[in-house]
């Protein structure tokens, strides 16, 4: 008979993996013992075997759990029925907000998924892939010639470039916020430099064109 869970499993799984990303973020998936995953959550290595089998399970739950939740805000988005250059914008946009507080988790998926043992790195590649597409899908909207020339696709790996390696030298604050960054990301993808301004200035003329 299966061991029943407790009323506050799911809260210390959650936190497991909080610490587990920190953690094979700060040091990286190999360098990281399940000693150490164990006390980061103030558990014995026994009890953090109750919530995952090995530390492979583990990096796959980390790294499934980021792209579902970035597959969720793409499906948000598309539920709104925007038009497909203000859906662009606001695909930009959340995605950075969504990485402000995944930043551990994105780094772990950028860097270890490869890690992963193989039906599992496909089953996370797959919900990966559904996002670039569904981004891809939009940006070949907003430029139908591009896509024609078969350019949406690189165009959009251009975009995640900028967006997904923020984490290496973004620091908010310093001076900007991702609040403030997202917007600027969305303008230097659709106008170039041209349409970047600072925050709160006037909006670039409406002559920029898009991408």
């Amino acid at each position: 008979m299966a061991r029943p869970r407790s009323s506050g499993y799911d809260g210390q799984r959650e936190l497991i993996l909080q610490r587990a990303a920190a953690l094979f973020a700060a040091q990286g998936y190999v360098a990281t013992s399940m000693n150490q995953v164990a006390a980061a959550c103030g558990m014995s290595k026994a009890a953090l075997y109750h919530y995952v089998r090995d530390k492979n399970e583990l990096l796959a739950h980390v790294a499934e759990g980021h792209v579902r939740r970035l597959a969720a805000v793409v499906q948000q988005v598309l539920d709104e029925g925007l038009a497909p250059e203000p859906r662009l914008r606001e695909l930009i946009v959340r995605f950075v907000r969504e990485y402000a507080s995944a930043q551990n988790e994105h780094r772990v998926l950028t860097e270890d998924v490869h890690l992963l043992e193989t039906a599992r790195r496909e089953q996370v590649l797959g919900v990966q892939r559904s996002v670039v597409a569904a981004f891809a899908e939009t940006v070949a909207e907003v430029r139908p010639a591009l896509a024609e020339a078969g350019l949406h696709r690189p165009l959009t790996m251009l975009l995640f470039g900028m967006i997904n390696w923020l984490f290496t030298w973004f620091r908010p604050g310093e001076p900007l916020t991702h609040e403030q960054m997202a917007p600027m990301v969305a303008d230097l993808f659709f106008g170039g430099l041209a349409a970047v301004r600072a925050a709160g200035a006037a909006a670039p003329p409406a002559t920029v064109p898009a991408i």
